[in-house]
């Protein structure tokens, strides 16, 4: 049934209701979890069980003792932060965990006092919701998209730590991946022929807790001299303007992209965090 008949026969439904009855139906299409089975897939299934099986090989934190500039820059950050990893934990499972006593999302600006500040949570990884809105609404209709989401021959990671590498490629020999994923150990600024191919490059927070801003630059400044495909595209959370507005680079965007607009309105499910998608930019490499 397509959308318009879908919604005549709903509306049909509700007005054929007795007028004593459709207070309590409207309230129940409003609140209830019924049509949550209706938007969860096959799909999401399967990532969820990943994110399961991650969480058993990680520290709480989702940081290896080797990352020692992510480390660094979270500790010195000017306010507390904790790295909460996106994929992984959910708000529900930080709530969990939280009543728990194992994560809080606060802490204590005067030690015995209950004055009390937020914490800053940051994550180097797509939530499943940010996942979903990218490969189902920001992406266009390409031959593949994610490995879950569409057909795609080949999708690379880069990936410059090992640990991460070796866990990564567990999850892709487990799950049955492998025939279409390949982490690649490298530094991206090796990797000039992968990014001179590719039809998508997506870039995940990937620099700034990684690498001092000079490298940051340097990093930028090859992204922008390889990533050249006429018409393919860059996904970046967050916007290319801000990743570069404090490094010193030449890139001129105004002449290697066109951001392409997106509608953060058509991700319909619950809990949509809009502002961790308007942090979600597409271009267009002229």
């Amino acid at each position: 049934m397509e959308l318009g008949a879908a919604r005549r026969a709903v509306l049909a439904a509700v007005r054929g209701t007795c007028a004593a009855d459709l207070p309590r139906l409207l309230h129940w299409m409003r609140n209830t979890n019924d049509f949550d089975e209706l938007v969860v897939s096959n799909n999401d299934v399967v990532l969820k069980n990943i994110a399961e099986d991650l969480r058993s090989h990680l520290p709480i934190e989702a940081m290896f003792d080797s990352e020692h500039q992510a480390i660094q820059k979270i500790h010195q950050h000017p306010l507390p932060m904790i790295h909460v990893d996106a994929f992984l934990y959910d708000d529900d499972f930080v709530d969990s965990l939280c009543e728990e006593g194992k994560m809080s999302r606060s802490y204590c600006t005067e030690c015995g006092s209950y004055k009390t500040a937020s914490l800053e949570f940051i994550s180097h990884s797509f939530s499943l919701m940010e996942l979903k809105f990218l490969y189902q609404h920001v992406l266009p209709d390409l031959t593949g998209k994610g490995y879950l989401y569409s057909s795609a021959s080949q999708l690379y990671g880069v990936e410059m730590n090992a640990d991460f590498c070796q866990l990564q490629e567990m999850m892709v020999t487990k799950y049955q991946f492998i025939d279409r994923i390949k982490v690649v150990h490298a530094d991206i600024c090796t990797q000039a022929s992968l990014l001179q191919k590719a039809d998508v490059v997506v870039m995940n927070n990937v620099f700034e807790y990684f690498l001092d801003r000079q490298e940051q630059a340097r990093a930028w400044e090859f992204i922008a001299c390889n990533v050249r495909k006429r018409g393919s595209l860059l996904v970046t959370v967050p916007s290319l303007r801000e990743s570069i507005s404090k490094l010193q680079t030449d890139i001129q965007l105004s002449q290697w992209v066109e951001e392409m607009q997106l509608n953060y309105d058509v991700y319909m499910e619950k809990d949509v965090d809009r502002e961790a998608l308007e942090q979600i930019h597409l271009y267009k490499i002229l």
